[in-house]
């Protein structure tokens, strides 16, 4: 199998960014795709004290192991299978078992940050800005976090204005300017991500 092709798609919290790889690779088939989530790569904070877990502003990329991110994308661009870490966000720890992922075709790397990470982008093919509106993005965020995640709406909401949308501003937002490609996707662009669909397609010679 020839290198991978690696899609890195960004965008704020609860922008649609999921939905837009999981339309693509439903598009492709899954056996042609890999999933990469950069939620993944959230350094262990297991030397905390709880409390101090909780108080880590996760959305600066200093949170994020961007190094070892950037060597499993390496590992399957190559060809080569790597075991997954899996982050726990109810306690902010690296659980112990990780995740065989198998190289594929395609490997799409998804998270609010992967286009403000150098190293990443440097090795993306396509990449790809889910814009979506503020107001949008944090009512899908305030859903995710109290069903999936274990939050109260208080903190929820105290870590949005803290860190959330502050760092947003900062790094997310600004990395747009690194995009080939930009979706606007407060109603669900169905044609823009057919367009990207299609030019992986014919990268990939279907």
């Amino acid at each position: 199998m020839k290198k991978a092709m690696v899609i890195g798609i960004a965008g704020g919290s609860g922008s649609g960014k999921t939905t837009v790889a999981e339309m693509i690779a439903n598009a492709l088939g899954e056996d042609k795709v890999t999933l990469l989530i950069q939620d993944n790569y959230y350094k262990d904070l297991s030397f905390l004290e709880p409390d101090e877990r909780a108080k880590t502003n996760f959305d600066h990329p200093d949170s994020i192991d961007a190094q070892y991110m950037a060597k499993h994308v390496k590992m399957l661009k190559e060809c080569e299978a790597i075991n997954m870490p899996i982050y726990d966000f109810k306690t902010h720890v690296r659980r112990e078992e990780t995740k065989r992922v198998e190289p594929k075709s395609v490997l799409i790397i998804e998270g609010i940050l992967v286009l403000d990470e150098e190293e990443l982008r440097d090795l993306m093919d396509l990449k790809i800005y889910v814009d979506t509106d503020d107001d949008i993005r944090f009512i899908r965020r305030l859903k995710r976090d109290i069903k999936d995640r274990g939050r109260c709406m208080d903190s929820v909401i105290h870590q949005y204005l803290a860190t959330v949308r502050p760092m947003h501003l900062e790094f997310v937002e600004k990395s747009k300017r690194y995009a080939d490609i930009i979706l606007p996707w407060g109603d669900y662009k169905v044609a823009a991500v057919q367009m990207v669909i299609n030019m992986v397609r014919g990268y990939l010679g279907l």
